[in-house]
């Protein structure tokens, strides 16, 4: 018999995992600051909460997927949070992008209540989400992460068992890491030979056609080009992960030099932007004024 779950947070990947979650059969309980975000999923059938403390007390297994270490903090330790009003014996799975730290201490409080607990952030994109194609960094129990794989391969094709509580959340960050910097190089890369009177089309072909040839330029190169920035991975997110990643390598006496840099650079393009951009308008820091 399928576990009910509670999904908290319905944002631009949330909302698709909790939308693979309803068509997979799962009785589902919904919970988001914007509450007009779930109106399209519960008409679907989903059960819509007050509080994420009501969402924990209807569900065997819990999601979260916020923004950022405070909306992690505030949804799970609020007055009307998860721990509020967790069930013993539930698993609760969080899928945001934040500190290791942060997801250790989570796992802490889980089980003093008797629940388990995963770190277990995704990687595929908006993309990935809709079509249920995520990837599931996961750090925890070999155990909790059995009980649960039913539910993640209804939101995704694989998932990684990478060791104790905060593993998933430390690969996650180096993952971000990679694919910022990547944007960062092919956007100077770009800049450069637009400056020099070449297509950034040409550029494009003869990097796919490459040992350089990337995925995730298959799906930034035709935004940076056209300069479309709808988001599916916004700026203020990444500019947020490689800070985590730096905080980090910080603590652990890693010295992340084109990280920082490359850091430095979102930073002036997200100080001058007004829109909520993807992250791939880092290639707006080149233009012309």
């Amino acid at each position: 018999m399928k576990p009910s779950v509670g999904f908290i947070g319905l944002g631009l990947m949330g909302r698709p995992m909790a939308a693979n979650l309803l068509k997979a059969g799962y009785d589902l309980t919904l919970w988001n600051r914007t509450v007009s975000r779930a109106d399209a999923l519960v008409a679907q059938g989903a059960k819509r909460a007050a509080t994420p403390r009501d969402v924990a007390a209807a569900s065997e297994v819990v999601f979260t997927i916020v923004s950022d270490p405070p909306a992690l903090e505030s949804v799970l330790w609020g007055e009307t949070g998860v721990f509020a009003g967790l069930r013993r014996g539930s698993v609760l799975v969080d899928s945001s992008t934040v500190s290791p730290a942060l997801a250790r201490r989570a796992a802490s409080v889980a089980a003093l209540q008797g629940a388990e607990f995963l770190d277990a952030p995704v990687t595929g994109g908006t993309w990935g989400a809709e079509k249920g194609e995520l990837v599931f960094m996961v750090g925890g129990e070999a155990e909790t992460l059995k009980r649960v794989e039913l539910v993640l391969g209804a939101m995704g094709k694989r998932w990684f068992h990478l060791g104790p509580y905060g593993a998933g959340q430390t690969v996650k960050l180096a993952m971000n890491l990679i694919l910022g910097l990547q944007v960062e190089a092919f956007a100077e890369a770009l800049a450069l030979v637009l400056r020099g009177g070449i297509a950034g089309e040409q550029l494009v072909e003869v990097l796919q056609s490459s040992m350089g040839r990337s995925g995730l330029i298959d799906i930034k190169a035709p935004m940076m080009l056209k300069g479309n920035y709808t988001p599916s991975f916004p700026l203020r997110l990444m500019h947020k992960d490689l800070g985590l990643a730096l905080d980090l390598a910080n603590q652990l006496g890693v010295p992340l030099p084109a990280t920082a840099a490359t850091r430095e650079t979102y930073s002036a393009v997200k100080g001058a932007g007004k829109e909520d951009a993807d992250f791939s308008v880092i290639a707006s820091f080149w233009r012309k004024p």
